[in-house]
């Protein structure tokens, strides 16, 4: 297979600074904001962007060096395959956040629940869609058998640098 090359669109913004200690999913996020910065040459694909409450941000864990491919994740005790969790130390590194849009002003998304780096390359950004996005008829793998973790609570630490 040939590599597959990104530039980033944008750059988001948020009050975390360090791995340790952040969020480690939106809806444990709730009261940190953030903002994407888009570059100047993608504006024109925000129009209508702003009608949408919710948006998928596509990101790249910048910070993280290599991969593993089992590992414990926050929500567990026991090691799993990466492709079976969220955890941000995997093969390309891409990360996915559902997030509040509050606003949009010129280049500069401004959004609520951000669980992710200050600096982070953003490489998308997709509306959502309540219609086709929400599953009811699901399975949750391993996290079926794990303790309820209350992820309002749970931070981040050094694992995944």
């Amino acid at each position: 297979m040939e590599p597959i090359i990104l530039e980033p669109i944008g750059v988001i913004h948020s009050p975390h600074i360090n791995i340790e200690g952040m969020p480690v999913q939106p809806t444990g996020a709730i009261g940190f904001e953030g903002t994407v910065v888009v570059d100047e040459k993608y504006v024109e694909g925000l129009k209508d962007l702003e009608g949408f409450s919710h948006i998928i941000l596509i990101y790249q864990f910048h910070k993280v060096q290599g991969y593993v491919l089992q590992l414990v994740p926050f929500m567990d005790t026991k090691p799993h395959g990466v492709f079976a969790t969220r955890a941000p130390k995997r093969p390309n590194k891409i990360g996915f956040s559902i997030v509040p849009l509050k606003k949009i002003e010129k280049n500069i998304l401004y959004f609520e629940q951000a669980d992710m780096l200050d600096g982070t390359p953003v490489i998308d950004i997709k509306p959502f869609y309540p219609k086709y996005d929400n599953k009811t008829d699901v399975k949750i793998g391993w996290l079926a058998d794990v303790d309820p973790v209350d992820i309002t609570q749970l931070r981040s630490d050094d694992r995944f640098i």
